[in-house]
């Protein structure tokens, strides 16, 4: 075999890396939101000590919600990683297969289909971390006292 034969071998071997990349900054934007999270539950125990009786309750749903929200997160950021990982053994997979000749295309279907799937999955965990910040958003907003309303609480909606 030359480098003559390689190069579209390896042309066809690492289209996945595109995928890879991809993935990649899915990855950086899930840690960013995860540390977020973190951060704003380390925040909310501070406070969680010093607030006042009727305010604790509000506080303690909102970590309750954070503490959802982190596993969530984990559980999505795991899943972004295995996809990375399942197409960094892809593009290994089809290269060898090529160069090799061999006939594996059970193992690449494979492959490939466990690392959408694994995207997927952690895709939707993304999107329900998203709807599960609003929530918490609505929450801490509806505990703050609106102006003109007397002071009183108003639920927000």
């Amino acid at each position: 075999m030359t480098v003559h034969d390689l190069v579209p071998i390896l042309t066809f071997a690492v289209a996945p890396v595109i995928l890879i990349s991809g993935v990649g900054l899915l990855l950086l934007s899930m840690t960013n939101r995860f540390g977020r999270v973190i951060d704003r539950a380390r925040e909310l125990t501070v406070e969680l000590r010093g607030v006042e009786h009727d305010h604790r309750d509000s506080v303690a749903r909102q970590l309750r919600i954070l503490m959802r929200r982190a596993g969530i997160v984990r559980a999505s950021i795991r899943l972004a990683a295995v996809s990375l990982l399942l197409a960094a053994v892809l593009v290994i997979t089809l290269f060898v297969s090529a160069v090799l000749r061999l006939e594996i295309a059970l193992v690449i279907v494979a492959l490939f289909v466990g690392c959408m799937l694994s995207l997927t999955v952690s895709l939707v965990l993304f999107i329900a971390d998203i709807d599960l910040s609003l929530t918490a958003l609505k929450l801490e907003v509806g505990s703050v006292p609106r102006r003109g309303s007397g002071g009183g609480r108003e639920e927000v909606r």
